[in-house]
């Protein structure tokens, strides 16, 4: 089977050369189409092997991804953005699915590296090259509408996931938003799409969700919650508004709601690596109001999933200390700081349970490395950890 890349690129000469390396020796051809760049990203890409095509950007992501399948010449299309790649540890993976004579798409796992909330998102970017997949969506562009309609008309036709992580995307890393503008861009696109397409669910979602990220809260929920009206919504939708919703809820102090969408999120039948961000939120939520047992629970139901995630490690151990458990939550503190050495609330915590527990100098050394730590990350952290040092009576740290 001959597997090609397809991607397009608009400026992203400082990103696409970890993207086509990361797959040069996995695909047969690498297509890129450039949409309007200033930069060397047709040189990168050129330089690296690629076919390089170019095409006018027309505010339309699924308008430029259906283009650039035009180019393609293999039997599998691998879908990436420039700000993304590929796992080598999931190749032999996707070799083996390319092979399976009723496959049509294979949804990949993909880590959103940097992201505060879910970590892991589900993407259709693996499918056969057939006519009639074609993008839709000028925003979050996917070929889901067509893969649906197409294994309607085809039952023969399977639609799959691989569980184990096959993209790393880096768009979510600090400042990669702003910097790029992509919240206004994507914005601007949805609402004109929108505006044409009322009652577009998965339009609904996104826009949604974006205004939640902008701070436009009561927007967001009314938006998400329209969609949620929308008949026939499948099982991963239905858990993206809930999940947002539960998100809104939550911005908007109104604990009661969020948890119970955060609840119904987690009950969709979907991987269950996708519901990570709802446990710990869940979790949050259960801990703020006093239920430290449920918000164990939660956390451990996550670390079930990965145990691999310094955050919900923490958020367990906080529990584990508003309990009282000062021994499991020192566990928990020092799991975190073996996942994230540089997580100074874990090392701050860890000066507050030894001071619970009467050790004062190891209490001492573990504040010592907070306040070191945060006058890296967070200057006015460590200045207010001093001052309330100071004001127990500690020496001047």
């Amino acid at each position: 089977m001959k597997l090609s890349l397809c991607a397009i690129a608009l400026n992203e000469e400082e990103s696409l050369a970890k993207c086509l390396n990361s797959v040069k020796d996995v695909v047969d051809e690498m297509v890129v189409l450039d949409t309007g760049s200033s930069d060397r990203t047709v040189e990168v890409a050129r330089s690296l092997g690629a076919i390089v095509y170019s095409y006018p950007w027309s505010n339309d992501f699924a308008a430029a991804r259906n283009e650039a399948l035009k180019y393609v010449t293999g039997d599998w299309v691998l879908v990436l953005d420039a700000d993304e790649i590929l796992n080598p540890q999931i190749i032999p993976q996707i070799r083996g699915a390319i092979a399976k004579e009723n496959y049509l798409v294979i949804n990949l796992l993909r880590q959103e590296v940097g992201a505060m909330q879910s970590p892991y998102s589900l993407t259709s970017r693996l499918f056969r090259f057939h006519p009639e997949l074609i993008f839709s969506h000028p925003y979050h562009a996917t070929i889901d509408d067509s893969a649906i309609a197409l294994q309607q008309k085809e039952p023969h036709w399977q639609i799959v996931s691989l569980p184990d992580i096959a993209i790393f995307h880096y768009g979510y890393q600090p400042g990669a938003i702003a910097t790029k503008g992509k919240f206004q861009r994507a914005r601007e696109v949805m609402e004109a799409f929108l505006a044409t397409h009322p009652e577009d669910a998965y339009t609904c979602n996104k826009l949604g969700a974006l205004y939640l990220q902008e701070g436009r809260i009561q927007e967001g929920i009314a938006l998400l919650e329209t969609g949620l009206k929308i008949p026939n919504l499948d099982a991963p939708l239905l858990f993206e508004f809930h999940y947002h919703l539960g998100n809104g809820y939550a911005r908007s102090n109104l604990p009661n709601e969020a948890v119970g969408h955060y609840q119904q999120a987690i009950a969709q039948p979907i991987l269950p690596s996708l519901k990570l961000g709802a446990y710990n939120n869940l979790g949050s939520l259960l801990q703020a109001a006093g239920e430290l047992k449920l918000a164990e629970n939660s956390y451990k139901e996550a670390l079930k999933i990965d145990p691999n995630l310094a955050i919900i490690h923490y958020n367990l151990g906080m529990t584990y200390k508003e309990q009282g458990n000062f021994k499991d939550a020192i566990a928990s503190y020092e799991q975190t700081l073996r996942l994230n050495p540089e997580y100074a609330p874990a090392l701050q915590n860890l000066g507050v349970v030894w001071l619970k527990c009467g050790q004062l100098f190891k209490s001492i050394e573990f504040f010592q490395r907070a306040i070191a730590l945060y006058e890296q990350q967070n200057p006015p952290e460590a200045q207010r950890l001093r001052q309330g040092l100071k004001s127990m009576g500690f020496p001047n740290l």
